[in-house]
């Protein structure tokens, strides 16, 4: 089978192992970008449009489709799923709609639907400047939520607890989402609707990231993970244990409010990335992504869950359904932390082969690299990657991560070059 992946601009080589796994489960995968960089996949199956608008990526995804005859069309990136699913209707592949994948990329728009339907949610609001993030911050009550409406990876996100730190901070975040990437790598010509900021009431509770599957109506929760990191005024998604500390009643509250969400945004054939927080002893949907779950997620699905979210994406991609069924934990301790270092720019990574070689890790991702500026918040929120280890229990699994973790060295300078960090061992607790 033909499948085709795509982006509006290459987000430099991060989905690269995600497509090869594509590959490795019998696909023939060819990659179109927007804008991107050459050599990035083999020649024969790697085009690049020269352009991020939308009416240029459709026509040239057109052509090679007339060329090649792609089975279906797809993408890992938070940044292309209107892209992709604009893609799907110009050439009758199977895809999610345009106004599906919008609302399922727009937090307002998400948020808005899910208020028609009923799903339980945090209050929010659009703050199209400070005065109305003030006045919303003083009726919902503090702590309040900041974040942006087109973000992704927690970039701007605050959590806000008075309003001289929410004018701060709405300032920063202002400043900070027009030069965001994730939002730079979107596609020009399509309406993504409104880009700005929103103020959300505070949700206080434990978090679960799921990987999921929606199909004519029914939604299976494949994989349940806890999100046990501890969180401040920004958020770093950065410790995970699975499998779930929740109960069979607990988890069939969490189906519940995810399948009425996935009807509300209009998802009716997709893989889900669903992420819900308990307040007050009920989950509270914060977001459906209509995509997998990254930094090791899918790693953490196959080996506690016995769930594969990229098989399930290759089968959906094509329009065929996948053979999945509801939750069952495999038993196996899974731990994650992302590998996060001091801001600056990054000199030199040095990983051991003790960290390599382990056998406790079954998955391990350096996506930084010399040369690449890492901006902390309130900055932005990038990281050096991903570390995911095994064991009999959780603290076992995550006391392997952190002892690794610190066995990676990184040389970070400012940006005159000073040396800020010579032996920075990665902060795998944010």
């Amino acid at each position: 089978m033909k499948l085709l992946a795509l982006e509006a601009v290459q987000n430099a080589t991060y989905y690269q192992s995600r497509y090869r796994q594509i590959q490795d489960f019998g696909c023939d995968l060819f990659v179109l970008n927007g804008l991107g960089e050459p050599d990035y996949w083999p020649p024969e199956r790697y085009r690049i449009v020269g352009s991020k608008h939308v009416d240029a990526i459709i026509a040239a995804a057109r052509a090679w489709h007339a060329e090649e005859h792609f089975d279906g069309v797809l993408t890992f990136s938070e940044s292309a799923v209107v892209t992709v699913a604009a893609v799907a209707e110009a050439t009758g592949l199977p895809g999610i709609g345009v106004e599906a994948a919008r609302t399922s990329r727009n937090k307002l728009l998400m948020r808005q639907a899910h208020e028609r339907a009923g799903v339980p949610r945090p209050r929010y609001r659009f703050a199209p400047d400070v005065t109305v993030a003030l006045e919303a911050a003083e009726e919902f009550g503090y702590p309040v939520i900041l974040k942006p409406t087109l973000g992704a990876a927690s970039n701007f996100v605050f959590r806000v607890d008075g309003p001289e730190a929410l004018a701060e901070r709405f300032a920063q975040a202002t400043e900070g989402i027009a030069r965001m990437p994730w939002y730079r790598m979107e596609p020009e010509g399509l309406d993504l609707g409104p880009h700005g900021l929103m103020v959300e009431s505070f949700l206080e509770g434990p978090e679960f990231l799921t990987e999921a599957l929606a199909w004519d109506g029914e939604v299976y929760l494949g994989s349940v993970v806890d999100r046990i990191t501890v969180e401040g005024d920004t958020f770093d998604d950065d410790v995970h244990h699975a499998p779930t500390s929740l109960d069979a009643d607990q988890l069939a509250a969490v189906h519940r409010v995810i399948t009425a969400a996935a009807r509300a945004q209009g998802i009716r054939r997709s893989v889900m990335h669903a992420e819900v927080r308990f307040h007050r002893g009920t989950p509270h949907l914060l977001e459906i992504a209509v995509r997998p779950g990254g930094g090791g997620l899918d790693y953490f699905a196959r080996i506690s869950a016995g769930y594969s979210p990229i098989e399930v994406l290759i089968d959906v991609a094509r329009g065929v359904r996948p053979n999945v069924s509801h939750y069952r934990p495999t038993g196996v301790h899974t731990a994650g932390t992302c590998l996060i270092s001091a801001p600056g720019r990054i000199e030199e990574i040095t990983v051991p082969d003790t960290v390599t070689h382990s056998d406790r890790v079954f998955f391990f991702k350096i996506t930084a690299k010399p040369g690449d500026v890492i901006r902390r918040p309130p900055e932005g929120n990038n990281i050096l990657g991903f570390l995911c280890t095994t064991g009999e229990s959780f603290d076992d699994a995550i006391q392997a991560a952190r002892e690794l973790a610190e066995q990676i060295d990184v040389r970070v300078s400012d940006r005159a070059g000073e040396l800020v960090a010579a032996t920075d061992h990665t902060n795998s607790e944010g």
